[in-house]
């Protein structure tokens, strides 16, 4: 709904996190006047958080950029100078700075950045791998190797795709067991469950346990009925435990898993000496409860085991994370009702099962650090070591896309110093944020509320099948997104700055349908192409393309072979949402592997053991303190820090630490601490608090906004401090490449 009445109400799913809460919005003389949740929304009934109802704040901010910026110089303090342009110069400023730095330097000399936001944008959904692929360097990186990485890479060997993901079935399950998530803060993560919270206090009503497992006692944690305190980075060995205690026991099941699994007989001998004694050396969990859980497990109806940040961003996050699986596994919770399942997303695609090929990595490797592409990307916390080391195909120019990775990625400071060596930098952003403010030219999107919206990332994860499509609420005087994508992948093809962006969009609308009738699966097998492109709809590019997903998924009309199917227009009839139901049974079907099995040791996890059994006896001994993260349900991604309504009030970025910590530290409440590592120092206000287990510390991430040139007034008065300055950038998981952002090594003492 884009027209210009004064009063008017639209309903709308939140983009600002992973939930996909449905708003309901109210128009007055054509500003929004009210937010709250959407009581008919199908999914999320009303449930609203903080964040959905500051869409208001965020369109209004002064500090969004409505056009594009173009750098001028430095002033006096050393601050960048940006000047407002027209579109027409920005563009002209973007294939100057790409052609010349493409001819000095070659191709590899340009690399890309993806922040976690273009997994919310429908028209990062359907246009960016087009424009990255035009850009044609393989230097790529995203926030995924920052929080995310293992659970692909886990995926990727277990079930062929690194996007084959098993969702906690939370609505059915009598057992739920989270390790390192927090979603009364996050509303969930890889796992898209709207008023988590309240599903989480409705599974208990109904008499299912909620066990949480965390280094801090989390709002989710108060409100389990059972929390271990871990310390932090063990979880792997926790998990090893707990199956080595199932097999001595005999408690093993995969039940209906058995006819499909491979390697089911080698576990034994590979968790050999990982006892629940052991495990609690290291872990600091009781053994007797260890053995209790894996045998409540074993033994509930249904169990449904989900790992997040914590679990992730750790040393060991892709071993942990495929131990998460293979105890869903061997205790036949794998694929079935209550247990960890596989959603059925209204825009994937309908083929037959076929045989598949072995997941692999390493396709090429890093310049400096020969460090292997994982999804097609390198490790983000080599992003310094590319621009900072000279040599053939060093990196000499940047494109960012949504994101900060001076905040947000490994050694901060490192970081900032690598974007300011650059000769060039790109950036798609709506902020002049501390990684921007060192491009050359900003090209701003339309704001949330100025472009249509539909979660094509998070329905792929969702507790139950969902469709809902948001229109713009608002006119926008600028090019739509998809129409800055497009333009710029032409660009980067060499078409010149004048040639319609429209060809982008004809292009993947045409590209996706010839894919179609070529199958023998898809309604539209054998159709006429032409034909088929005449009858797509949609106001943007973007909207097209998700009309052809729709209407040839495996809910769509088939282009009016199945007249009740799904398309845009339906959506657009059913504001609140279309629910397509419940998770189903999927395997083998869902598979992508070879013979189509789940092959447990088609990865190196056998390596990996040996590596964890390495690691138990330093860990043991290990005195000093371990640094990890933590959320705040009013914070997703640091450029919130400029709403005032999310950040005011107390203090939030202090550091955790234990009473007793404080005390044999010299630390007291409202102090100073100095926190140091291999790499960095900061200091942050002290909090003492028995929230987080002895030998713990922990500050919140995404903090940091005191740097020259930022234009974030809100977030600047509320600057907190940049954990990643302690990252280390030569702790990475070594099967993902995802950073260790948890479990940091650190020393603290009274600043």
């Amino acid at each position: 709904m884009t027209d210009t009445a004064t009063d008017r109400t639209v309903y709308r799913t939140c983009p600002l996190c992973e939930a996909t809460c449905g708003l309901e919005i109210s128009i007055r003389d054509g500003k929004v006047a009210r937010i709250r949740g959407d009581r008919d929304d199908v999914f999320s009934s009303g449930f609203i958080c903080p964040k959905g109802s500051s869409l208001k704040q965020l369109h209004d901010d002064p500090d969004r950029l409505r056009k594009p910026v173009v750098r001028r110089g430095i002033d006096a303090d050393g601050a960048p100078v940006f000047e407002e342009v027209e579109w027409d110069e920005a563009w002209e400023v973007v294939a100057e700075k790409l052609t010349s730095v493409r001819a000095a330097h070659g191709t590899e000399s340009v690399g890309v950045y993806l922040g976690n936001p273009a997994a919310h944008l429908l028209s990062a959904s359907t246009h960016l791998r087009q424009m990255v692929k035009a850009l044609g360097s393989h230097t790529r990186f995203s926030a995924s190797t920052v929080d995310q990485m293992p659970r692909h890479v886990a995926s990727g060997h277990l079930y062929g795709g690194g996007l084959i993901i098993p969702i906690p079935d939370i609505e059915r399950t009598d057992l739920l067991v989270m390790i390192g998530a927090n979603p009364f803060e996050s509303n969930g993560s890889i796992c898209t469950a709207p008023g988590f919270p309240d599903r989480i206090d409705a599974m208990r009503e109904r008499g299912a346990r909620v066990v949480v497992i965390d280094p801090r006692r989390t709002p989710t944690a108060e409100h389990a009925d059972q929390h271990l305190a871990i310390k932090p980075g063990t979880d792997a060995v926790l998990l090893a435990a707990m199956m080595n205690h199932l097999f001595n026991v005999g408690s093993v099941n995969p039940a209906h898993l058995a006819s499909i699994v491979d390697g089911l007989d080698e576990l034994p001998a590979a968790l050999a000496g990982m006892t629940p004694e052991t495990a609690a050396d290291v872990t600091g969990v009781d053994a007797d409860a260890i053995r209790a859980l894996a045998e409540e497990i074993a033994d509930a109806d249904s169990a449904a085991i989900y790992g997040r940040i914590g679990t992730c961003t750790v040393e060991f996050g892709t071993l942990t994370t495929w131990l998460i699986d293979v105890l869903s596994i061997v205790t036949g919770n794998l694929d079935r009702p209550g247990g960890s399942m596989f959603t059925s997303p209204a825009s994937e695609r309908v083929r037959p099962p076929s045989e598949g090929r072995p997941y692999k990595i390493g396709r090429f490797t890093s310049r400096v650090n020969n460090r292997p592409e994982v999804q097609g990307e390198f490790p983000v916390a080599d992003l310094p070591d590319e621009i900072l080391t000279p040599g053939e195909g060093q990196l000499r120019m940047m494109v960012t896309f949504a994101g900060n990775p001076v905040l947000s990625c490994p050694d901060g400071v490192r970081m900032d110093q690598a974007f300011s060596d650059l000769e060039a930098m790109i950036s798609f952003d709506i902020y002049i944020n501390e990684t921007t403010r060192h491009a050359d030219v900003i090209l701003p999107p339309p704001g949330s509320l100025e472009k249509s919206h539909y979660d094509i990332s998070f329905y792929s994860f969702g507790v139950r099948n969902i469709a809902n499509y948001s229109p713009a609420v608002f006119d926008h005087d600028g090019p739509s997104e998809d129409d800055i994508l497009a333009k710029f992948t032409l660009i980067a093809m060499g078409m010149g700055t004048d040639v319609d962006p429209a060809v982008v969009h004809d292009q993947l609308v045409r590209g996706l349908l010839e894919g179609e009738v070529r199958s023998d699966h898809s309604p539209v097998a054998g159709r006429d192409v032409d034909e088929l492109v005449a009858m797509v709809e949609g106001p943007t590019g973007s909207d097209r393309v998700l009309d052809a997903m729709l209407r040839t998924g495996p809910y769509g009309d088939g282009f009016g072979s199945e007249p009740d199917g799904l398309s845009l227009a339906k959506l657009l009839r059913n504001p609140h949402g279309i629910d397509l139901g419940p998770l189903v049974p999927r395997l083998p079907g869902v598979l992508k592997s070879p013979a189509n099995r789940i092959n447990l040791w088609a990865g190196p996890f056998r390596d990996e053991l040996d590596r964890l059994r390495a690691r138990v006896h330093e860990w043991a001994e290990e005195p000093r303190l371990r640094l990890v993260g933590r959320r705040h349900v009013r914070s997703n991604n640091s450029w919130m820090h400029n709403l005032e309504v999310l950040v005011k009030g107390k203090e939030r970025c202090t550091l955790q630490v234990h009473p007793d910590d404080a005390r044999r530290f010299g630390l007291v409440e409202g102090g100073q601490a100095e926190i140091k590592s291999r790499v960095g120092k900061v200091v942050a206000p002290v909090e003492v608090t028995d929230l987080v287990m002895k030998g713990v510390v922990s500050l919140p991430h995404g903090w940091g906004h005191s740097m020259p040139g930022a234009k974030l007034e809100v977030a600047g008065r509320y600057a907190g401090i940049n954990t990643n300055i302690l990252t280390d950038p030569a702790m990475i998981d070594p099967m993902s490449g995802n950073a260790v952002l948890n479990a940091i090594p650190v020393e603290v003492a009274p600043a």
